[in-house]
């Protein structure tokens, strides 16, 4: 898999297809983060979300994982201010990660690119670089459970796959739902917020013998349609 080529267009792109909308999902709630020290963000792409996260938490310390070269020199420029951003090229799989290290994992509409078993492996390796209290953001696609929706989101989700695949060598076919997988590895869903009629969604999640994380919030599962949307 490799998003080499795509690179130096992803931002137009992902504006012409969705305009603001992933975005809003990148960030539902990085205004509920408190102080992190640090973050782990893997597969953050053209730095879109590290940018935001940095304004907000401008003393992290922040270790950027992607496995294409391009795509982290998008990132970089867009973190060009920060001395607290590392910068690493790699894949997942083969990255060993050091244990214990980070109080934040962030994964923004990458845990759909694999298949089972490799999101297993990813949930792993999150699970073992994390403290004891420490926490995943997960945005990505899911499917609704039915209606209009469902059907909506299938057509949406065929063409996404079908266009990544050939232009990325994708290895996932098809979406995989990964809440059964990161709760066998130990984590805990605190708060979820969806939209895109049930088509995106942003996830915090918790190892389960962590305390509480969000700040002044209660844990709720909120809808919030804004329009349709038909790209990654």
């Amino acid at each position: 898999m490799s998003f080499d080529r795509l690179a130096p267009h992803y931002r137009w792109m992902e504006w012409l297809l969705a305009g603001g909308k992933l975005q809003r999902c990148r960030t539902a709630f990085i205004d509920a983060l408190p102080d992190v020290r640090h973050a782990l963000l893997i597969g953050e792409g053209n730095g879109r979300f590290l940018r935001e996260f940095l304004l907000r938490q401008p003393c992290a310390q922040v270790t950027c994982l992607d496995a294409s070269k391009p795509m982290l020199e998008e990132a970089r420029r867009r973190a060009s201010d920060s001395k607290w951003v590392k910068f690493v090229c790699s894949d997942v799989s083969e990255w060993n990660a050091p244990p214990g290290v980070f109080d934040l994992v962030v994964s923004n509409f990458f845990l759909d690119c694999f298949q089972p078993v490799q999101i297993d492996l990813i949930a792993g390796k999150v699970s073992d670089a994390l403290v004891e209290d420490g926490h995943w953001l997960v945005t990505d696609f899911c499917e609704p459970p039915g209606g209009w929706r469902k059907w909506r989101a299938r057509i949406i989700l065929r063409t996404m796959y079908w266009f990544f695949r050939w232009a990325t060598d994708l290895p996932a076919r098809r979406l995989t739902a990964p809440e059964a997988i990161l709760a066998s590895n130990g984590f805990k869903l605190l708060a979820r917020r969806t939209f895109e009629w049930g088509l995106l969604h942003s996830d915090l999640w918790m190892r389960e013998r962590s305390g509480p994380f969000l700040r002044e919030q209660p844990i709720q599962h909120a809808r919030e349609p804004i329009g349709a949307s038909n790209s990654r």
